[in-house]
């Protein structure tokens, strides 16, 4: 596809079937063939694509793993299952670095590749060091497409306890969970609402600065968002995340500073500039609990100082997103909220 479709694809596609369409730019002809023989209610449900040489093509789906036959079957049977050759290894990297691969070494050096629409490609293979740090990869075994999915309205629920209506704010908030528990797809919703205002809570809406340094969250292709994150947000896409919410305080006037997956040390540094120059903050961090997260010594200290207002717990107890608690992070007491 031109760059024209790719981007056509990226707009006019939200969630479901057109999701998926969304990674047929970067899959070869051979693995496209298979996703679009499978049946409808399936491909709803791809969250993960893990492609191994030598091994079978497998599907990670909301409800657990299936393999894809040569006919573009699900299948639980190693034996039924598309192996992956050589051939289809090449192609796709040859599609996903657009037959450059030493242009995408500063991503590499991650371990993933963002895609248009805010997919990420993790990718393994041998690691090329330089001073004892990995400088980028090659020799390229393996990669697992993270499929994104805009799900609007997923953060209606928590919004009552997220919003500060005195305040005309929003409380300084967390978003806590373990991996494929839809903590990116919360946050996007929560950008979204925040930025653009909710009529039914009489909340205007607020300029958010949102540091989106995976290009997960907004989905930027060349910049622009693919993904509704409000009419009052700016973002800064491919910036570490520490220094991009200095960049935003600085330059952008934010009232909330949003950013997904904080845990460094400098990210809480920059976290509590943030805060101490008046400014909400809106970001996620992995756990399964509050007691795990604090339990990690950077945002141990953040938790026990009584700073963050709100911890939006999420699992999958009744489905990818669920919100199984929110506490007071004064008190550390649930809010009544439970799974939802």
């Amino acid at each position: 596809m031109n760059t024209a479709e790719q981007r056509s694809f990226v707009l006019n596609s939200s969630s479901g079937v057109g999701v998926l369409n969304e990674i047929f730019t970067v899959l070869p002809g051979s693995f496209r063939r298979l996703l679009t023989a499978l049946p409808d209610s399936i491909q709803d449900k791809v969250e993960e694509v893990r492609i191994r040489q030598g091994r079978p093509l497998l599907l990670g789906l909301s409800h657990g793993d299936t393999f894809v036959s040569p006919e573009g079957r699900p299948t639980r049977l190693i034996t039924e299952a598309y192996q992956v050759t050589s051939d289809d290894m090449e192609r796709l990297i040859q599609l996903i670095s657009c037959s450059s691969i030493y242009a995408l070494e500063e991503e590499l050096r991650n371990g993933f590749i963002t895609l248009p629409g805010g997919h990420r490609a993790g990718i393994t293979g041998r690691a090329v060091l330089d001073g004892g740090k990995v400088k980028t990869l090659k020799y390229f075994s393996g990669f697992s497409i993270r499929i994104s999915r805009e799900v609007v309205g997923a953060a209606l629920k928590a919004m009552p306890y997220i919003i500060d209506v005195g305040g005309k704010g929003i409380y300084h908030t967390i978003l806590v969970s373990p991996p494929r528990c839809g903590k990116t797809t919360m946050l996007r919703d929560m950008i979204r609402l925040i930025s653009s205002g909710i009529s039914a809570l009489n909340f205007k809406g607020l300029t958010v600065g949102l540091v989106d340094e995976r290009s997960e969250v907004a989905g930027c292709y060349r910049g622009i968002p693919q993904r509704d994150v409000g009419v009052r947000t700016d973002v800064l896409d491919g910036c570490p995340k520490a220094e991009g919410m200095m960049m935003l305080l600085r330059s952008m006037s934010p009232r909330v500073i949003a950013a997904d997956e904080i845990g460094r040390r400098e990210d809480v540094s920059a976290l509590e500039e943030v805060l101490n120059a008046g400014v909400k903050i809106l970001v996620t961090a992995h756990g399964s609990t509050l007691a795990e997260l604090a339990e990690r010594p950077a945002l141990g200290s953040m938790i026990r100082s009584k700073m963050i207002e709100r911890f939006v717990i999420l699992g999958r107890s009744k489905g990818v997103g669920t919100i199984e608690d929110i506490l007071d992070g004064k008190t550390l007491r649930s809010l009544g909220v439970k799974r939802c």
